[in-house]
């Protein structure tokens, strides 16, 4: 019997890590007969897992989705990344999946072997998160969003805009965007026939969904759009800044809400960002560790100009001090 469920685990393992599977093939990896390989694919099924069949010389096993939630079997990268998203899920911006996450956490952090749990506490004990606390989320907001934006269905909802003011939009939704504080969504309004961008948090759907649509091109990527028009309202000073660095460079340094970078050349490229104060923007630019030079505003370089006389008068000699060395 041990033989047998040792087995089943090396067959399902094989069935999760390739879409088809031929009963020759299973039974050559197993070392079993093909008759054996069929009686433990029922058992799979009877498990509850849905092990789908097919006949000819094209024919063979693909595990499918079923209607319950059978077992996992992870591999150890694999628990550990479902561990470490559970945490960060337990204490994130998606309102009621704090306590199930933990649950779930529970449960797994109990069946994992000891090299794994001293794999999760070194990274629990080393990382420490600065991520501002933004407004959570309704889950099951996000689900029908997400479910209406992969089923190309029109969506209608309640908005709260900032001024506090109701409206009903209807909208064709085309992605979620998470800007690492608050969730967006970018959608085409169909009363207004534009593109706009939502805060999720101020959104309450109207089921149904539907009806379909066939999906707009968008102006640009919807991460790029989103921190475009939510930088806009959210900064009070916005600036164009060009930095002498490759982007690539660049893109490690500046977090997803932290401006919108494009390309120049292989060199250099323009960031797009903002801040409630021009020293605030001319200390984050600062932060960078790149040489730029601003493109706009005005304002932004004149500031430059002050401080750059202010630093050169703070690093000047004092009068009667000589030259180290003289």
């Amino acid at each position: 019997m041990l033989e047998t469920s040792v087995r089943l685990f090396r067959l399902l393992s094989l069935l999760q890590v390739r879409r088809d599977w031929s009963g020759a093939d299973l039974a050559d990896r197993l070392g079993v007969t093909t008759r054996t390989v069929r009686n433990d694919i029922e058992r799979l099924r009877i498990l509850g897992y849905e092990v789908h069949s097919s006949t000819g010389i094209t024919g063979g096993y693909r595990l499918a989705a079923g209607t319950a939630m059978p077992p996992l079997l992870l591999d150890d990268d694999e628990a550990v990344a479902v561990a470490v998203g559970l945490r960060a899920a337990a204490a994130g911006t998606v309102t009621g999946i704090e306590e199930t996450s933990l649950r779930a956490l529970t449960k797994l952090e109990q069946t994992l072997p000891a090299r794994l749990r001293h794999r999760l506490d070194a990274l629990r004990q080393a990382t420490v998160s600065a991520a501002g606390g933004g407004p959570t989320v309704d889950a099951e907001t996000l689900t029908t969003i997400a479910g209406a934006c992969r089923d190309h269905e029109q969506l209608r909802f309640d908005y709260r805009g900032r001024d506090g003011e109701p409206t009903t939009r209807r909208v064709e939704p085309h992605r979620l965007v998470y800007t690492g504080r608050r969730w967006y969504l970018l959608a085409w309004d169909r009363d207004r026939e534009d593109w706009r961008t939502f805060r999720a948090d101020r959104i309450r759907p109207r089921p149904p969904t539907g009806p379909r649509f066939a999906p707009r091109e968008p102006p640009e990527d919807a991460a790029s759009h989103v921190v475009r028009g939510t930088g806009s309202l959210a900064w009070r000073y916005q600036a164009r800044v060009r930095l002498h660095a490759p982007v690539e460079v660049v893109a490690e340094r500046v977090p997803p809400a932290g401006g919108l970078l494009r390309p120049v050349d292989e060199h250099s490229c323009v960031l797009e960002t903002g801040a409630e104060s021009l020293p605030d923007l001319v200390g984050y630019l600062t932060s960078l560790d790149v040489a730029f030079e601003v493109l706009d505003p005005p304002e932004l370089r004149a500031l430059l100009r002050e401080l750059a006389r202010r630093y050169a008068a703070a690093a000047a000699e004092p009068p009667g001090t000589a030259e180290p060395g003289a």
